[in-house]
């Protein structure tokens, strides 16, 4: 027989090279992807910061004309038409210039992902249905591209959390400044994120399953759910017994139904992703029956249950305006009027701009609640849903929300109403730090723009603001 022995080595080598170039074109594509944002982190001025003749819009209380802002250590000190200003302080004047406080989108996965097509970059959801114990803030990217980009939009503040089929883990409060995912955190342990699932069999072109399928996969999903929270109160209950010096046993430790404890004792909200009403109904029976704080994200039917929610206190983030209605025999501008419904059944809500585009469109979260407008919701309303209102309803009001003594001082100074797309944001602090409004998009604005200038088809005083 002939020797195939070099002949099998060489296509071993051939194929264990082909192996390692398609590795490192994996890598190359991940990192070249994912590269860090070249904005760096805001410092502290280290003096105080007084911002003056601006309109402050307070959001808690009467919006103040030519007023100042005294900024100091991270906090506002002192605010209002008269404000004695310190020797020391740096002065802005921001004559014919307005103050908000931050916006605050209230669901997203902002750093957590980076480039939907390439999955190194998505660090959002776990294998497996069930996982309380996945805390979102310690893998938060603060070099992420999509953080000065929304930054820039005037949103500084947002929920990034997890997401999966069930359990998804537990969300966390950022700020969109700061080396490390340590520097981003406001608040850990913000909810513990559930998707509720479809109560009723659907027979949209994307489902492949039999309703037979769908139904038993309903019913297995509501046993897990249930089993999780028997199993953690259970767990509960035995850490207790365990902790009985007469005990000699020890109970083992159980990272997942530890994860659930803050739930169960009602430090931490329950925050269900349900849209249909049967949803939502079940979801509110689950929390009263188990005593669980709960919050509903999406809430498409909420106005038709506002009672139910007024009376349990179930507060609503609803998933983005610029949605299509749910179903076919819905009203065109359903989730248009969704923001003014609410307000009018009295149910406690905020907007944010979760939508199957994920951290890339959480820059448009103004014009989110510009719709909303445009479809009934006062404007000032409309400001409160996307500052006030998600501060209330995530525990965080007595530190951001609004521009008031004490609270952060996380704010932009932009030359009109945010909620227009031709308002630009010029200055922003977070923490009293400034920041830094460049981004990815701005480059690529200046770089193109350059081309056709030397082409001779762009005027030259025609340029993007620093």
């Amino acid at each position: 027989m002939p020797n195939t022995k070099p002949r099998n080595r060489i296509r071993s080598f051939e194929a264990l090279s082909s192996w390692i170039c398609a590795i490192l074109g994996i890598w190359l594509t991940s990192i070249t992807s994912a590269r860090a944002a070249d904005e760096l982190p805001g410092r502290d001025p280290g003096v105080p910061v007084a911002l003056i003749g601006g309109t402050l819009h307070t959001l808690t209380g009467p919006t103040i004309d030519k007023g100042t802002l005294l900024l100091e250590n991270g906090r506002i000190v002192a605010i209002g038409a008269d404000v004695a200003i310190p020797d020391s302080a740096q002065r802005m004047d921001l004559t014919g210039k307005h103050v908000y406080p931050g916006l605050f989108d209230a669901y997203t996965n902002l750093g957590l992902t980076e480039v939907g097509a390439v999955r190194a970059t998505r660090d959002f959801t776990e294998t497996g249905q069930i996982n309380p114990n996945v805390r979102a803030e310690v893998a938060v990217n603060p070099d992420s591209e999509l953080i000065p980009v929304a930054r820039s939009n005037g949103i500084l503040l947002c929920l990034t959390a997890p997401r999966n089929r069930l359990i998804s883990g537990i969300s966390a409060v950022i700020q969109l400044d700061g080396w490390t995912w340590e520097d981003l955190t406001v608040k850990q342990l913000a909810g513990m994120h559930l998707q509720w699932p479809p109560m009723w069999p659907g027979r949209e072109w994307h489902i492949k399953e039999s309703t037979n399928s769908q139904i038993e996969k309903r019913d297995r999903d509501l046993r897990q759910l249930n089993q999780i929270l028997s199993d953690a109160r259970a767990y509960q209950k035995a850490k207790v017994a365990a902790s009985d010096v007469r005990k000699v046993a020890r109970q083992a430790h159980d990272a997942r139904l530890e994860a659930m404890q803050p739930v169960l004792e009602g430090k931490m909200p329950l925050i269900v992703s349900a849209d249909d009403l049967s949803q939502i109904k079940s979801a509110v029976a689950l929390a009263v029956r188990e005593d669980l704080k709960l919050i509903i994200h999406g809430g498409y039917d909420a106005p038709k249950c506002a009672e139910l929610l007024k009376q349990y206190n179930v507060p609503v983030i609803i998933a983005g305006v610029y949605r299509l209605p749910l179903r076919r025999s819905d009203d065109y501008d359903a989730a248009f009027t969704l923001p003014t419904r609410l307000k009018s059944a009295g149910v406690q809500f905020c907007i944010s701009s979760s939508d199957r585009f994920g951290a890339a469109h959480v820059r448009n979260l103004p014009y989110h609640a510009a719709m909303a407008v445009a479809y009934g919701l006062p404007n000032d309303e409309a400001l409160k849903a996307i500052t006030l209102y998600p501060a209330q309803i995530l525990g965080l009001a007595h530190r951001v929300g609004s521009l008031e003594v004490s609270k952060d001082a996380t704010l932009f100074i932009s030359n009109g109403d945010p909620l227009v797309t031709t308002t630009e944001i010029q200055h922003a602090f977070i923490q009293g730090r400034p920041v830094d409004l460049n981004n990815r998009h701005k480059r690529l604005w200046r770089k193109y723009q350059e081309k056709y200038r030397r082409q001779g088809n762009q005027p030259a005083d025609d340029d993007l603001p620093q």
